[in-house]
């Protein structure tokens, strides 16, 4: 499989000796333009994958701060179609690696295969999809092309069911250190370190860790446990505080950069 952006970055990281800082992001909160100037001035920041949430109208697996994010953005007139828009804007000005951060249903309706095609010419590297476990994938679902499938693992996914997962994964392995929904944390779980291990002996790609980092100690932590941090919520909230102020995104940038840069020294 010829390499895409994801394995790029991945491999130059390791190359570095660094970790990857990932940051997600609902396309369209509070508007695409937003979005835009959002990608571009996190990737300055230190972000090495940008995480594009598709906005939905029942977002399961994410916490208030995440769902206020999608609501704003459907209210903004956000569509999955107008996120692929918004990615080819961001390809005029930037390569870095994107994966969209979405649910089955928006995607059924649309037509999976279509939808699949489409992002990947739009400049998508990878498509996580929260609610579609490995056993309901079927062939016609599959990706095809460059566009890398990212899979989720729990806490609570047993080392059978971890073997299943990985097998079908590519890009790298979202491991979410947490139950429940997506949202800030005071601390990293203690069963990290041996959750990450777990999978590494089951596939040779990144593993990543996130739901609820929500500092520079934090992304420190996982870093040294994990190839990368994902960070969300945290910074979801900062650009509905910084909404109104003309320099939203690079106030959202400058959040964000101690936490990549704490990343990136894997507990270093």
């Amino acid at each position: 499989m010829e390499k895409n952006r994801i394995d790029r970055k991945f491999a130059d990281l390791r190359t570095r000796g660094e970790k990857a800082f990932i940051a997600y992001i609902c396309a369209g909160d509070p508007n695409l333009e937003a979005t835009e100037a959002l990608a571009i001035e996190l990737e300055k920041a230190g972000v090495d994958v940008l995480e594009l949430g598709v906005p939905f109208s029942d977002p399961l697996a994410d916490g208030i701060v995440n769902q206020l994010a999608s609501q704003r953005a459907l209210v903004a007139g956000t569509t999955p179609y107008a996120v692929l828009d918004c990615v080819r804007e961001i390809r005029i000005k930037s390569q870095i690696p994107i994966v969209l951060y979405t649910y089955i249903n928006p995607l059924m309706a649309l037509g999976f295969k279509k939808f699949h095609r489409d992002a990947e010419a739009a400049g998508v590297d990878g498509l996580l999809i929260l609610d579609l476990p490995p056993d309901e994938d079927a062939p016609e679902l599959a990706p095809g092309g460059g566009t890398r499938r990212i899979r989720l693992i729990a806490p609570t996914t047993p080392d059978k069911r971890i073997a299943q997962i990985t097998k079908e994964a590519d890009g790298f392995i979202y491991y979410v250190s947490r139950e429940g929904v997506t949202g800030e944390q005071a601390s990293v779980a203690t069963s990290l370190g041996e959750r990450v291990e777990a999978i590494r002996r089951t596939t040779s790609l990144p593993v990543v860790g996130g739901f609820g980092v929500s500092n520079a100690e934090q992304a420190r932590e996982v870093a040294a446990l994990a190839d990368g941090v994902v960070v969300g919520s945290a910074i979801v909230k900062r650009i509905a505080q910084y909404t109104e102020k003309p320099d939203m995104a690079k106030l959202v940038a400058d959040f964000v950069k101690p936490l990549a840069a704490a990343a990136k020294g894997g507990g270093s």
